[in-house]
């Protein structure tokens, strides 16, 4: 798994090792010690999935304190155009924004920490999106 802090360094690209032979594929997708070693010290409380058809935008969702939740968010079909907004006030990169394009086939991950609006446009019919 390769950790990759973006432009907005709390957000992260988490990418994992896809092993791929004849019978399809398999990885890790999330592994609680290679998450603290990487600076995601982290518990994951509920699974959400979605379905999406194309051109479906879901969001900017947020919570606040003492409700606030970070999310790893994994395309498991399809794709998204997916989006993390700073709203933490007192943050140096509040108001700014950072977009990704999440695939099922390349089975990289999104963290986004607690104090961020996110939302995602579906770019295929049935995009399936599972987050924590």
């Amino acid at each position: 798994m390769t950790f990759e802090h973006l432009r907005i360094p709390d957000l992260v690209l988490i990418t994992p090792a896809v092993f791929k032979d004849e019978r399809g594929y398999f990885y890790e997708g999330y592994r609680e010690d290679e998450f603290k070693a990487n600076d995601i010290p982290v518990r994951f409380v509920q699974d959400n999935h979605s379905d999406s058809e194309k051109g479906v935008l879901r969001g900017l969702h947020y919570q606040v304190a003492p409700k606030a939740q970070g999310k790893l968010i994994r395309v498991v079909s399809g794709s998204i155009f997916d989006v993390a907004l700073d709203i933490r006030k007192n943050s140096p990169t509040f108001g700014q924004a950072v977009d990704v394009t999440l695939t099922a086939e390349a089975g990289s991950a999104l963290y986004i920490p607690p104090g961020f609006a996110h939302g995602f446009c579906s770019l295929e019919d049935h995009t399936r999106v599972f987050y924590k």
